[in-house]
């Protein structure tokens, strides 16, 4: 079989040695997070000890308790993260949860609920899937932790994201995501892990955040494919692309 369909690089097509993998180059392009990371949020660290949050974290605390991140959205990680979401390419999410469920085997061993940051309903309509949901859904099949894919609801369309700050990010989303009610019950005194995509300000990952503890969730951590370094969101606030 393997003669008739050889395996390809999961992004570009060359021929690989194993399937659903990524070529020589592609690898080489994909900027895996390694060492010491922000606690909160992800971001590498250069000269500073593990477990220790970041500057941007430092001067606007998250209300997360801890977050993991993959990759650097950058190169091939940056191209994957918008093949996903724009292009369909949801062959992609395995490989891509993978990743995650690994990096995130700290988190995941303490917590009782995944939950996707959630999609408006007219926009879910549109693309016909949530790729955050893609995400937790194949994590959850690796790690054996409940995934309730409607945990939280968006209650209203919310402008775009790219072009604004963190502070506009903040506003555009106040009161636009809560708990989705017949799910009330189950928040409440539970660990959430909640599970995106990219994460930029993380004016998204907050709002889910302080709608998991209106419901009485113990506590709440985060678990994204990839980060966007906080020096590269100047550049990114005008891509078309970056998030909903």
């Amino acid at each position: 079989m393997r003669t008739l369909y050889p395996p390809r690089c999961m992004l570009c097509e060359t021929l690989t040695d194993a399937p659903h993998g990524l070529c020589a180059d592609c690898w080489c392009d994909t900027r895996f997070i390694n060492g010491s990371t922000c606690i909160t949020c992800g971001t590498p660290l250069v000269g500073e000890a593990e477990g220790e949050p970041c500057d941007t974290c430092i001067a606007h605390p998250p209300p997360w308790q801890r977050g993991i991140a993959v990759l650097e959205y950058d190169g091939t990680g940056r191209a994957m993260v918008l093949a996903l979401k724009r292009h369909d390419r949801l062959d992609l999410a395995p490989a891509m949860a993978q990743w995650m469920q690994r990096a995130g085997t700290p988190l995941l061993a303490t917590t009782d609920i995944l939950a996707p940051v959630p999609l408006h309903p007219a926009r879910l309509l549109r693309r016909k899937f949530n790729q955050s949901a893609e995400l937790g859904r194949h994590i959850a099949r690796l790690s054996g932790v409940a995934h309730i894919p409607d945990l939280l609801t968006r209650t209203r369309r919310t402008a775009p994201q790219q072009g604004k700050d963190r502070a506009a990010r903040i506003v555009n989303l106040k009161s636009a995501i809560i708990p989705t009610p017949r799910h009330l019950a189950r928040l409440a005194g539970k660990r959430v892990l909640l599970i995106d995509d990219v994460l930029t300000t993380g004016a998204t990952l907050s709002a889910c955040t302080s709608a998991c503890y209106a419901a009485g969730a113990k506590n709440v951590s985060i678990l994204v494919l990839a980060r966007v370094e906080p020096w590269q969101n100047t550049s990114i606030f005008t891509e078309t692309n970056i998030k909903d």
